[in-house]
């Protein structure tokens, strides 16, 4: 199995910092790179665990070994991957700001899905079936596709009663769909990756943010964010990946890449779905005693929503047939599946 790569190709990263974890590598051992905080549900509840059923199911033969630093900033994952940096990433498709992984943002529309669970394991069967979700992630081996729970819009400064009252906010976005659409609401938005947001929050460099309902508590936001704003279904979503190097993947036995795919895939979809969703429950149950005003979207708010975020699909499912498939009918298997009715 090929070596992790040579410490030359870590552009910006220290020489010294790394050393001594790659040179301990054995020829079974792939070494993944997290960024989320260490604590953070997806990398107790998920990537740890999932590390832990690699070495179960291939007896031993293939183990993950979890950088306790990244390597690079969240943007780069997927590239660290692909490029052989690091043998295996997770991370966000809206990080990525070309067009490469176009038909993931299925899984970033509002109203898509009620709990992370449901919309996981929709994302897997869609965008990882008819619309060919491994061709998007060229270099790489595809192990799962996930998405967090409904995207929420939280800010300090006004309740949202009407669609006018978005203007001029300063927000922070993940990028992808979600940017556009708070762009067109006359957000002002920024992007920043999730651990510089609480710094940006607290100085006022920002007036809010467009998280689940979990994030609240784990980036400890509680103290500057005074409205929660819910849609069914989601405002938004984000859609990550997990994948492996290609040439990695290939120098795996046929019958330890077998027992892989078994944890990952589908199960892995379900699996982060459902850590997803215990974290939002323990979230909302933190933020329950805190000043914090959380309410559903009012009627001309979640009108205005909707007709934008019909135009945003509208004009994504062209440019998707465009590329031979069929975004329109893949939305709606998605929602079908889901239970969701825009």
């Amino acid at each position: 199995m090929k070596q992790f790569k040579a410490l030359s190709i870590l552009a910006g990263v220290a020489a010294t910092a790394l050393t001594g974890l790659v040179s301990t590598a054995s020829a079974d051992e792939l070494v993944l790179s997290s960024w989320l905080p260490p604590k953070h549900p997806i990398v107790t509840g998920v990537i740890e665990p999932w590390a832990a059923q690699v070495a179960d199911v291939t007896e031993g033969r293939v183990t993950v070994r979890i950088l306790p630093k990244p390597v690079g900033s969240p943007p780069e994952h997927f590239d660290l991957a692909a490029e052989g940096i690091v043998d295996i990433t997770y991370g966000l498709h809206s990080f990525t700001k070309d067009d490469r992984f176009l038909r993931s943002r299925i899984g970033q529309f509002s109203f898509i899905a009620d709990t992370a669970t449901d919309g996981s394991k929709a994302y897997w069967d869609v965008y990882a079936g008819s619309l060919d979700a491994q061709a998007e992630h060229q270099g790489t081996k595809l192990l799962g596709l996930w998405v967090h729970g409904p995207g929420m819009f939280h800010n300090n400064q006004r309740k949202i009663e009407t669609p006018e009252d978005f203007s001029g906010l300063k927000v922070r976005t993940p990028g992808g769909y979600i940017a556009g659409l708070a762009q067109d609401l006359d957000i002002i938005t920024q992007f920043m990756g999730p651990g510089e947001v609480y710094e940006k929050l607290s100085r006022g460099v920002i007036d809010g943010v467009t998280f689940p309902m979990e994030a609240l508590q784990a980036f400890n936001l509680t103290d500057h964010i005074k409205f929660s704003m819910r849609i069914p279904g989601g405002i938004y979503n984000t859609s990550w990946f997990m994948v492996m190097n290609e040439d990695i993947w290939d120098g795996i036995s046929a019958e330890d890449q077998t027992a892989i795919e078994g944890v990952s895939g589908a199960a892995l979809a379900e699996l982060a779905g459902s850590v997803w969703d215990s974290a939002d429950t323990r979230g909302a149950a933190y933020i329950a005693d805190k000043d914090i005003e959380v309410y559903d979207a009012p009627a001309p708010v979640l009108e205005a929503v909707k007709a934008l975020a019909a135009k945003h699909e509208a004009a994504w499912a062209d440019a998707v047939e465009k590329t031979g498939f069929d975004g329109t009918a893949a939305l709606a298997a998605f929602r079908d599946q889901t239970g969701i009715k825009p």
